[in-house]
């Protein structure tokens, strides 16, 4: 692999890494650490990821200024209405829809969530998506095999 992947996380991957010092979704934001990956978070995900941190773990909020910054995460940009439209008729959810929408318009290779309902048993859209989606362990075996 010559460029690093671009590695979309939304608000319960980022939340999971946040929340346990183990596991894949803190693994993928060591790598992104590392440099061996680019984490990419939308504006929606981090507003709801603030929401959900101040709700059920406020003491974690000085975490997820610190970890976004020690993995270089980039905010992508909000997305086109065009990319939102089509997003919606992919998932009922709006707010998931944005957050397919914002992961979409950033050109990512990979979705990473644990949102089985919205995101992972969503045939529909794991056809029409224009990235990989799946869970944290997911994208860990195939980031091992992209990098062989």
């Amino acid at each position: 692999m010559t460029e690093r992947a671009r590695v979309f996380i939304d608000t319960s991957a980022l939340f999971a890494g946040i929340w346990s010092a183990s596991g894949g979704a803190r693994m993928i934001l060591k790598l992104g650490e590392a440099e061996a990956i680019q984490i990419v978070v939308s504006p929606h995900v981090l507003k709801e990821a603030e929401t959900v941190l101040r709700r059920k773990a406020e003491e974690a909020l000085p975490d997820l200024a610190a970890l976004l910054d020690r993995c270089r995460v980039l905010v992508g940009p909000p997305a086109k209405t065009r990319i939102l439209k089509r997003s919606r008729t992919l998932t009922t959810h709006l707010g998931d829809a944005r957050i397919l929408a914002e992961a979409w318009f950033s050109g990512v290779d990979f979705f990473v969530t644990l949102d089985r309902r919205h995101f992972l048993d969503n045939d529909a859209l794991q056809a029409a998506a224009p990235f990989r989606l799946g869970t944290p362990g997911q994208f860990l075996a195939w980031f091992r095999e992209k990098i062989g």
